[in-house]
């Protein structure tokens, strides 16, 4: 049986503790040289950038040689040279390099894979430890479990005398493109390693932001056994990458987590590109959201206030899932903001770092910018009122402080669109108006991703679940709409929140097969003829 990688703790004077401390202090004190990796060859490109911590951007940490078409096309034909080979390896050895990473990130890689996490995206202790981690074992553990059970799962044989059936579930012919984001070291290392678990070849572009952790989770995959070209580890700029990847013959899918716009891009060059291709390229892709918390006059309030808190302002709202909007009722909104207002005094903003720290840095200064933007506007606009936070600071670290806004016109921007930032918007609804406040709350963004409602009245519950069916892919009920565990609740929305694949199921991991069915005829064909041909 396989069960989610413990949570731990990380109290004062911690084996866990001190380990992480030691793994920050040594971070701290070098820069990280990274290179491309081909086939097992380090590529120093000599054209590179600097990673640095969000929370001090003095603070360079790594430094990453980034690949030009050449070197892309050279690990994309490296892989293809792999793929037979990767392909026929038992799945049994497959699957031991991945248990074998999960037990080491568990034990002696614990402190540096959470260290490069907290310094590279400025994670505090608690989000590191549930992402690169928790998170990144669960889906290595999880995914070995749903691989076995998807090759056991084999047709029926209805004449056993006469006929045997067989599916093999193939590799995709041709690679994988992983394109990964910042904001989850786990989610890196899945898009990868997934495909590859099915066996697939794979060419890996780590985001820019999360280029530390994810280099220790390759070198891990190396110590655990990884073959040389399976994964290409290739570190490139973004338009660079991808503009290289769908102009191949032998692209077969694309795993992506990233922005709407992105996504869209790639999705049109593939399909400007469809003659090109030996197969028809599977496309899956996790795009983000506005995600929403409903409360209906029923909900036990201090529940609303600490899951909203966390939702909306843990790692700085940077969360695909995080609460950015919230409908509240009119007959409990003085008592919501009062207690709101007072629980928000107590999120200390700080270093990643610092275990005291609940909210740090945003990602970078482009992300800086565009929060910076949506606080400015709330500023401006007469339908808007900050009630708490609204200062930002770049002069250390890319600092936005949690910020509540107050909205009378539910079509802001504010409430629309994404910001991907520690800002929470209001919408305080007529108690009268709960049909059509939930009618709004499910039709006025593009996005469909997480949403949760808050209520104790079990009529509304079941109202509330079919107006919103089609608002979320992950649906909450007195819960915050973040915090999704891998065999638990599988994650992925839909509309612009990408194509809803789930990762952290089976299904997911038959997105990277491509089945053949096998029949094998045990009796010989004698005659042309039926039965109903007789005279």
């Amino acid at each position: 049986k396989v069960e989610n990688e413990p949570i731990l703790e990380f109290r004062p004077g911690s084996a866990e503790r001190k380990a992480v401390e030691e793994a920050v202090r040594e971070m701290k004190a070098k820069t990280e040289e990274i290179p491309c990796i081909v086939n097992g060859e380090e590529i120093y490109t000599g054209n590179t950038k600097y990673q640095v911590s969000p929370f001090e951007h003095s603070c360079k940490i790594a430094r990453f040689h980034l690949a030009d078409e050449a070197l892309i096309n050279k690990a994309i034909k490296n892989s293809m040279e792999v793929r037979v080979e990767w392909e026929r390896t038992p799945f049994e050895h497959r699957a031991s390099i991945l248990l074998k990473a999960a037990d080491l990130i568990s034990t002696c890689y614990r402190g540096k894979i959470l260290a490069s996490t907290m310094l590279g995206q400025a994670k505090n202790i608690q989000q590191a430890e549930i992402d690169a981690t928790c998170e990144l074992i669960d889906f290595f553990r999880f995914n070995v479990k749903y691989a076995k059970e998807i090759y056991q799962s084999q047709p029926d044989h209805p004449v056993a005398k006469h006929t045997l059936n067989a599916l093999s579930y193939r590799g995709l012919e041709g690679f994988v493109a992983a394109i990964s984001p910042f904001n989850f070291t786990a989610i890196g290392a899945n898009l990868c390693t997934a495909p590859a678990l099915m066996g697939n070849v794979v060419v890996w572009k780590p985001s820019d932001t999360a280029m530390l952790s994810n280099y220790f989770v390759y070198k891990i995959l190396q110590e655990c056994g990884l073959p040389d070209g399976v994964i290409n580890f290739v570190p490139a700029d973004g338009p660079t990458f991808g503009d290289t990847v769908v102009k191949s013959k032998d692209l077969a899918a694309i795993n992506f987590t990233g922005s709407v716009p992105t996504f869209r891009r790639l999705w049109k060059q593939v399909a400007e590109n469809l003659e090109t291709y030996r197969n028809f390229p599977r496309l899956i892709g996790e795009c983000g959201g506005k995600n929403y918390h409903f409360v209906h006059s029923s909900a036990n309030i201090d529940s609303v206030i600490n899951g909203t808190i966390r939702s909306a302002f843990e790692y700085g709202g940077q969360k695909c899932s995080a609460c950015s909007r919230m409908y509240v009722p009119d007959s409990k909104w003085d008592e919501i903001k009062s207690k709101l207002l007072q629980e928000c005094k107590g999120v200390k903003v700080g270093p990643a770092d610092e275990f005291a720290t609940f909210v740090s840095a945003v990602i970078d200064d482009k992300a800086f910018d565009r929060i910076k933007g949506y606080i400015d506007h709330a500023k401006s606009s007469p339908n808007l009122e900050i009630i708490y936070g609204g200062s930002y600071d770049n002069s250390k670290g890319y600092y936005i402080n949690p910020t509540v806004v107050v909205t009378k016109d539910p079509h802001d921007k504010i409430i629309k669109e994404e910001i991907f930032g520690p800002v929470l918007t209001i919408y305080v609804y007529p108690d009268d108006k709960i049909e059509e406040t939930l009618k709004l709350v499910s039709d006025s963004t593009a996005f469909a991703l997480t949403g949760a409602i808050y209520g104790e009245d079990r009529k509304f519950v079941q109202k509330a679940m079919a107006a919103l069916r089609d608002s979320a892919g992950n649906f909450y009920i007195n819960d915050k709409s973040t915090g999704s565990v891998v065999g638990q609740q599988p994650f992925g929305g839909s509309r612009l929140s990408g194509t809803n694949d789930k990762a952290g199921m089976s299904t997911y991991l038959l997105k990277w097969a491509s089945p053949q069915s096998i029949k094998e005829s045990l009796v010989p064909l004698r005659s042309i003829k039926y039965p109903s041909n007789e005279p």
